[in-house]
């Protein structure tokens, strides 16, 4: 089966840097905020499109727009485009859920995907009006799904469980065309849940000794009932055409992070409830030193920024290597991103898709997209003459 590649919208915005406001930037330099206007993320989503990527992943959270209404609007902007929604369980009741999941796939023409996310939060959860814990989150959202599930398969549902309750529930359009649905988490209270829910178990970049334990540890428990999963990762990714300018970049990312920004980050992931984002923290422990942690992993960007903290760092064959690598574990799909994330779609899809392509790991989901060279135009006129 050939390699699946999501690209990101950042739907809180964008920069050349990993955070924003700048840093500084001089007069002369370019730099300088991206809002998330539909023009500019219908700029990312088109160019993912054409690049070669099958989905884009939109995040949750009070921080970033809702991922719903802005991919709905993106829905009409792109034309084979899937969309990676990511959704927390709980904030509505799981007919609407079911309804809203339903109405999107009918009306884009079966371009969605369901990224599943308990909260690893309680503070912001609270916020939402969810003041339940991490165990009973997972809790609810296995009932949450069963519930959903039921409802797209046309039942009608009668649910009286600890966390959701629904009466009479159905849906006046069953689904027609399945949602696959994305799932990640490194708890104990996690695995059961992705297990019986998910179609593609999800794990944050971690060198690949870790990645192939997490993998080992979902294969086993999905034996267990039956069920066989497909596997991704997401990670940030930096290619350039020699790794000495891939690892420039990445360091012009933190250079101008001065040490208090860190340090502040830091104590606020350090409160995080989620073992994913434990298992982050542990890569860099809050220090620039040695942030290399497996050849062309990088946790750099986990200094500054909460949720996925490494990238892939390199030259277009090098990171190549390390998706060829992650792929021999079990990995099939790639959830990537970059800053900024229109011109690092572009190094990547214009500098690693074709190598991976020479090697039979991918192709282009559109087809044959070569074009040949390009013509310059009056070129003919500028030959010598005799």
């Amino acid at each position: 089966m050939p390699l699946t590649f999501h690209w990101f919208l950042p739907t809180y915005g964008d920069s050349r840097d990993i955070v924003g406001g700048g840093h500084g930037v001089a007069v002369g330099a370019a730099g300088g905020a991206r809002p998330p206007s539909i023009a500019y993320l219908g700029q990312i989503a088109r160019s993912a499109e054409q690049l070669g990527f099958v989905g884009a992943l939109t995040p949750t959270g009070a921080w970033c727009e809702d991922a719903w209404l802005t991919t709905a609007m993106l829905s009409e902007v792109t034309e084979r485009l899937k969309f990676l929604v990511a959704f927390r369980p709980g904030l509505t009741s799981p007919t609407l859920a079911a309804q809203m999941a339903s109405t999107f796939q009918r009306l884009s023409r079966g371009r969605l995907l369901l990224n599943v996310v308990t909260g690893g939060e309680s503070q912001e959860q609270r916020a939402y009006g969810d003041f339940l814990d991490k165990d009973a989150r997972y809790a609810r959202a296995d009932e949450f799904l069963d519930v959903v599930r039921s409802l797209w398969r046309g039942e009608t549902v009668d649910h009286h469980g600890a966390h959701v309750r629904v009466e009479g529930a159905r849906l006046a359009q069953p689904l027609q065309e399945s949602v696959p649905i994305y799932f990640g988490g490194s708890s104990a209270a996690a695995g059961p849940v992705a297990v019986r829910h998910s179609d593609v178990y999800l794990t944050w970049g971690e060198p690949p000794a870790q990645v192939a334990k997490k993998i080992d540890w979902i294969r086993g428990l999905a034996a267990e009932t039956g069920r066989q999963l497909r596997f991704g990762i997401r990670l940030h990714v930096i290619t350039r055409d020699t790794a000495e300018q891939a690892w420039a970049q990445a360091h012009r990312l933190i250079e101008r992070i001065d040490e208090s920004q860190i340090r502040s980050v830091q104590e606020g992931l350090r409160r995080s409830e989620s073992e994913g984002q434990r298992r982050m923290l542990e890569l860099h422990g809050g220090s620039r030193d040695g942030l290399e942690v497996s050849p062309n992993l990088w946790a750099g960007v986990g200094l500054v920024r909460g949720g996925a903290g490494t990238a892939l760092v390199g030259s277009h064959t090098e990171i190549a290597d390390r998706i060829a690598e992650y792929h021999a574990l079990g990995i099939d799909e790639f959830i990537l991103s970059g800053h900024p994330h229109l011109e690092e779609a572009y190094w990547f899809g214009e500098g690693v898709l074709p190598i991976l392509q020479q090697r039979g790991l991918w192709k282009h989901p559109a087809g044959d997209q070569t074009t040949g060279q390009p013509v310059v135009p009056f070129a003919a006129d500028l030959a010598p003459r005799r």
